[in-house]
């Protein structure tokens, strides 16, 4: 490849792959190894992937600690083994459906620096392996809860059972975990039916760009 494509860029990650996966489909669109992301979206989530390409890996770390932002859609009513779409469904037993202020006021209670326990189908590693990889072996797990920061969350609609809302977030926050945690405070139970990550520090949508753009 003749033109030089060293740097740092927002590509829009499809559903349906995941972030690691994504980086391949770059290293051969462009041919070039030396690719890497500055924060994982799971396969189910679509949105913005900071990716170093080249002598641009290098400048990666400075983005780990970035702000994000997300526009989620929980389901209400119901648990998922894995707190997303991917897991095995179990109807919640509950005695009436929430309120719009009801949801409100759950949401609102995820501000500032809070306790989250992580999904146990997480890359987290307990005694040195993968949390995920235990118990898809059949192992129980205890995850320890962790410091997260929610910086904003606004409710955007909620129609029973679903319920869209915005939420900016410090590193290393688990939106499936709020998802699961929304549920519990609503008493219906809930999991995280879809996502998108629609901004990661300054990256936004707009500077969004495809692999065509960058490698074609």
């Amino acid at each position: 490849m003749s033109k030089n494509i060293d740097g740092i860029y927002a590509f829009w990650k499809p559903k349906g792959i995941s972030s690691n996966g994504f980086l391949n489909c770059i290293r051969k669109a462009c041919g070039i190894r030396k690719v890497g992301h500055s924060g994982t979206l799971d396969p189910l989530a679509e949105g913005i992937l900071v990716v170093g390409i080249g002598k641009g890996t290098k400048k990666l770390a400075e983005q780990k600690g970035s702000e994000k932002e997300y526009e989620a859609v929980v389901r209400l009513g119901v648990l998922s083994s894995t707190d997303d779409e991917e897991g095995e469904k179990e109807e919640y037993k509950f005695s009436k459906r929430p309120e719009k202020n009801d949801v409100i006021d759950a949401l609102d209670s995820f501000m500032g620096i809070i306790d989250q326990i992580p999904p146990v189908y997480s890359a987290i590693k307990v005694k040195g392996k993968e949390a995920y990889k235990r118990v898809r072996k059949g192992e129980k797990i205890k995850m320890e809860p962790r410091k997260a920061e929610i910086k904003s969350v606004k409710l955007l609609s909620y129609e029973w059972p679903f319920v869209s809302f915005n939420v900016v977030t410090g590193p290393g926050v688990y939106i499936r975990s709020i998802a699961r945690d929304l549920g519990e405070k609503l008493g219906t139970g809930g999991y995280l039916s879809s996502l998108k990550r629609i901004r990661v520090a300054d990256f936004s949508i707009k500077e969004a760009v495809s692999i065509d753009e960058i490698c074609g």
